[in-house]
């Protein structure tokens, strides 16, 4: 009996991991779109590959994007900085930390604990 517990155990894990795989592999790709605070927006350009993501905006540092890494689950990115930044603004623009994503037929909406929005097209 416990010998069927650990293999359905085991395939809840395997099915569980390949589905955050599928979706990685899915949201794989160049964007571009917008990024909202309070109503003021920014244009901004993304590239997520292979778990590593870089991107840019049109307005310096808002919001802040450079490169790293990120990992997707069921219903998070959890983005994690490598650039260094200076102190003169507002660290909370960086693109950093667990977003909640939406993502449907090459949109991609990822929304954070503070109300920050992005709104990405894939490319």
């Amino acid at each position: 009996m416990r010998f069927k517990f650990f293999i359905l155990i085991g395939l809840f894990i395997t099915l569980y991991g390949c589905n955050d795989d599928e979706t990685q592999l899915k949201i794989e790709g160049e964007y571009t779109g917008t990024f909202e605070r309070n109503g003021n927006t920014s244009g901004v350009e993304l590239s997520l590959q292979n778990g590593t993501f870089s991107g840019q905006s049109e307005t310096v540092k808002f919001p802040a994007i450079c490169s790293g890494t990120y990992m997707v689950t069921n219903s998070a990115i959890t983005f994690t900085n490598e650039c260094p930044w200076t102190a003169e603004f507002d660290w909370s623009l960086i693109l950093n930390g667990e977003w909640d994503y939406e993502y449907d037929n090459g949109t991609l909406i990822m929304t954070n604990s503070t109300g920050d929005k992005y709104i990405l097209e894939k490319q």
